[in-house]
């Protein structure tokens, strides 16, 4: 599946998890869910991968990671915030330069409407 179409599949089951839990809740409840709608459709996706820095030839573990991780394609980057930061966007494109994926999503679900809390990168 190409990048295009994978956002929008992911945009989709996104979609439909805010339209059955609504805003509100903690990130932790909409990830899961989330992971769920993807599974569902047949995508492989990972939640919470660890993240860690190659710094001078060595990896260090420092605690990150990554919400949603469809590897080699996409990283999804999830919030349930008042409103999305510049932090935030900041956050996914150094996740993605880390990670060395291309393309990045950032949702927040504490929006009325799912599309108003979407932010879509490609590096």
């Amino acid at each position: 599946m190409d990048t295009d179409t994978l956002t929008k599949t992911v945009i989709g089951c996104a979609i439909e998890v805010h339209r059955n839990l609504g805003p509100g809740l903690l990130e932790s409840s909409y990830e899961i869910c989330l992971i769920y709608e993807l599974s569902k459709i047949g995508l492989s996706a990972k939640n919470q991968v660890e993240l860690p820095i190659y710094y001078k030839d060595q990896y260090i573990h420092t605690g990150y990671r990554l919400d949603i991780l469809l590897p080699n394609k996409l990283i999804i980057e999830l919030k349930a915030v008042d409103k999305l930061l510049p932090i935030h966007s900041a956050q996914l494109i150094t996740y993605m330069k880390l990670a060395e994926i291309s393309t990045g999503l950032l949702i927040n679900f504490n929006v009325l409407k799912l599309v108003d809390g979407i932010k879509h990168f490609n590096s």
